[in-house]
């Protein structure tokens, strides 16, 4: 059988956030990141949050066929920890 590709995988989005990180672009990344260690989650794990906001900004992008959009992705990340999209 073959299955398609995927779109992105885990391991791809954690190195987009990390260049994210380390470019600090968007900086808004960065400024999560901050925020989400200074509130007491582990950095590995506030690195994965950040990676499923990325993940589901691709997704929307892809389902609207349309641009990356920061200031979606900026709303992703603002409602970490919580991630209301996943229960859409």
């Amino acid at each position: 059988m073959n299955d398609p590709q995927p779109f992105f995988d885990e391991a791809s989005l954690l190195d987009i956030v990390d260049n994210q990180l380390s470019d600090n672009h968007p900086a808004h990344v960065t400024a999560t990141l901050m925020r989400l260690v200074m509130t007491g989650t582990p950095k590995e794990e506030a690195r994965h949050y950040i990676a499923c906001a990325l993940g589901a900004e691709l997704m929307a992008m892809e389902a609207e066929q349309g641009p990356f959009s920061f200031a979606r992705y900026q709303q992703f990340l603002d409602s970490l920890p919580e991630m209301p999209w996943a229960d859409e």
